[in-house]
């Protein structure tokens, strides 16, 4: 985001040629960027040697804002650091500076630059998806890219809240949630029509008009309308008791009940609002948490906080402006948002989140009332969660430099991995890394691994690991050879080329360069094996040059007994922790998490390889022509013995088709 506290210069202030040829380097290529500039909004892009993006911000004004920084006074340490970093400048221009905040955003959320405030969380959220594609719509829970047709409700702050409201949903209003396969083989209503959960449109229990009003209620519902939802249903019970039909008005009351269960399944629910996201900003110990809280149709959906990456100098103000760009780059928003603090470019803000959604949206800062009380909660929420996560760090660091002196490091390690495989008889065989820092586990850096040389005996477990640790290192050779084990650290090497310029001293550290960075390379490798295993991976990396690769074979204990595990490192005797050692339970943590990835991944292979169908193989056989064929021959396994004949008497089968299936199984 623009940093507004640096001054605005006019065109005077755009250094000649001669003065330019005097600047440090970085000054010098941004303000002859400056001159070829236009006086109109968009986003520029500051970028070092490498071609990597150090910078992203937007402009009003390009050439106004972009000759801020062709000057050294007056600037921050962050910002000289990045000046003097950066070798090129790229631009693209826009119709108004909402299209280029909205810009910024996405491109800051693809590109990482390390001098901006980063969105680090990368989860999903889940929604309520309500089917566009049957004659009876569905209520499910959704989670990743918007490619089936519906209505999207959301986002929910975790699955469970998204189970919870589903159940209570189907009280009211009696959606079912069946797959379409199931729904389409049913000949009598399921339990959940039974226990007065779903309509059982699937039978003709209800007209596919009243199922379809049952629909239309659920939209309005979750769309924010809950009070005219509930209103309609109390008039409708009371029209059905007046006219002395109470089975139909004690149907209304259950549902009637149903949406006050609801409304009143979270904890904190608002009378004034219905539909908000509240955020949150509390900063300690050089780090920032952002709270966000989730309101829809009057009720919280759940609340989840964030991290972001960010320099320690920035206010608050400055770490949430750019945050709230970049978490609704791919997220609808809210007709209301409300802040716990005040930004600057509030009203820029609200104008391009209300350009995207095609409505008016409020971005507001509550001074007194209920959403003051909201925002209050959600900031008691973020003090409470950053200093939880606070002392987890502390702890975190106290093992890791335990680590560090029963391994022989001569650092607390930034970057754990730990390696496992996964097979029964050599089937399915994967490989699992997980990886472990400063922070806990990085869940977004584990990789898995499907074993697909032809040359390893099935079982063999030597074989597979040195296939695992050879894809592993060959990607980090290419993608990040500077940052070897074995070579000067990158960054020593670029400071010593550079002359520090004055001011740039520790305190302007950006959050990029901080210890609690993950890098690439591990500084400690653990393999789940024993000494025959942590040979055969040496002799790998040794055969691929690498032989400043710290490496420790954890190899079980008798009879498999947790806390006599037998640790082997290269140049010393196998040794064994105390059995109350936090190192030791630390390390046992991260074997069972590499366990757990492994055993995962394996299963999940498994199963897919269970359910695949030999007609998925078999080319020119789509959906419809293979469900018409299990339709006809009832398996998979008859339809490869059929002749060509049995084959062409089927809906949709030509007889050169008939032909190519037959050929497939008959080779």
């Amino acid at each position: 985001m623009t940093d507004d506290s640096i001054e605005q210069p006019g065109d005077d202030a755009i250094p000649t040629p001669d003065e330019r040829a005097a600047m440090p380097r970085g000054v010098a290529v941004i303000a002859d960027f400056v001159t070829r500039l236009p006086n109109a909004p968009g986003v520029y892009r500051m970028m070092d040697d490498q071609g990597e993006v150090l910078y992203v911000g937007k402009a009003r004004n390009l050439k106004k804002r972009v000759s801020n920084y062709a000057r050294i006074g007056g600037q921050s340490n962050r910002i000289i650091r990045m000046i003097q970093a950066t070798v090129t400048m790229e631009f693209v221009t826009t119709r108004t500076e909402a299209e280029a905040l909205l810009l910024e955003a996405n491109l800051i959320k693809r590109l990482r630059p390390r001098f901006n405030v980063l969105l680090r969380d990368d989860k999903s959220f889940p929604y309520i998806l309500i089917t566009g594609d049957h004659e009876a719509p569905a209520m499910v829970k959704h989670r990743g890219a918007r490619k089936r047709k519906g209505a999207y409700f959301g986002p929910f702050a975790s699955a469970g809240a998204v189970n919870h409201t589903i159940n209570a949903l189907q009280k009211a209003f009696l959606i079912r949630n069946c797959s379409d396969s199931y729904y389409a083989n049913r000949s009598r209503p399921c339990l959940l029509h039974q226990i007065k959960r779903c309509a059982a449109p699937c039978t003709g229990e209800i007209s596919m008009e009243g199922y379809a009003e049952l629909v239309r209620e659920a939209k309005a519902f979750l769309s924010g309308k809950s009070q005219i939802v509930k209103a309609d249903l109390a008039n409708a019970m009371e029209t059905a008791s007046n006219a002395l039909d109470f089975e139909t008005a004690a149907i209304y009351r259950d549902r009637l009940a149903g949406l006050s269960h609801v409304q009143q399944q979270q904890g904190i629910n608002p009378q004034t609002v219905e539909e908000a996201d509240v955020f949150a900003v509390h900063q300690d110990g050089g780090q920032t948490c952002i709270q966000v809280f989730f309101f829809r149709t009057g009720q919280n959906w759940g609340n989840r906080a964030y991290y972001p990456k960010a320099d320690k100098s920035l206010e608050p103000d400055a770490v949430l402006e750019p945050f709230l760009t970049q978490f609704y780059d791919d997220k609808p928003c809210p007709r209301l948002v409300l802040l716990s603090h005040d930004i600057p470019e509030r009203a820029l803000l609200a104008e391009a989140f209300s350009q995207r959604a095609g409505h008016r949206i409020e971005v507001a800062v509550p001074r007194r009332g209920e959403k003051k009380a909201l925002v209050d909660h959600a900031v008691t929420n973020a003090r409470e969660a950053l200093g939880r996560r606070l002392a987890e760090t502390s702890s975190q660091a106290r093992l890791l430099e335990g680590v560090a002196q029963v391994f022989g490091l001569e650092h607390p390690p930034r970057r754990i991995e730990v390696y496992d495989n996964s097979h029964i008889m050599g089937t399915n065989a994967v490989g699992g890394m997980i990886v472990a820092g400063p922070d806990g586990f990085a869940k977004n850096q584990y990789r898995k691994f499907n074993i697909r040389s032809e040359d390893i005996t099935p079982g063999d477990d030597y074989g597979m690991m040195r296939e695992v640790l050879q894809r592993r290192f060959a990607r980090l050779l290419k993608e990040h050879a500077g940052g070897r084990p074995d070579l000067p650290v990158e960054g020593e090497a670029a400071g010593a080329q550079e002359p520090e310029l004055a001011g740039a001293d520790e305190a302007g550290t950006d959050a990029a360069d901080t210890a609690a960075d993950m890098p690439p390379w591990p500084d400690l490798v653990f393999i789940d094996g024993g000494l025959g295993q942590l040979n055969a991976v040496r002799e790998t990396l040794d055969e691929m040059g690498l032989s400043g690769v710290r490496l420790v074979g954890i190899a079980k204990g008798p009879d498999r007994d947790a806390g006599r595990e037998k640790f082997f490192q290269e140049g010393r005797a196998s040794f064994m922790l105390p059995e109350r050692d936090p190192v030791l339970y630390f390390v046992q943590r991260l074997r069972d998490e590499a366990h757990r990835f492994a055993i995962g991944t394996h299963r999940a292979r498994r199963k897919k390889d269970i359910s695949a169908n030999p007609l998925d193989e078999v080319g020119g056989i789509g959906p419809s022509r293979k469900r018409a064929l299990l339709r006809h021959f009832g398996t998979a396994k008859a339809v490869s013995k059929a002749g060509i004949d049995d084959l062409t008497a089927v809906e949709g089968i030509s007889r050169a088709i008939a032909q190519v299936i037959y050929d497939h199984f008959h080779e």
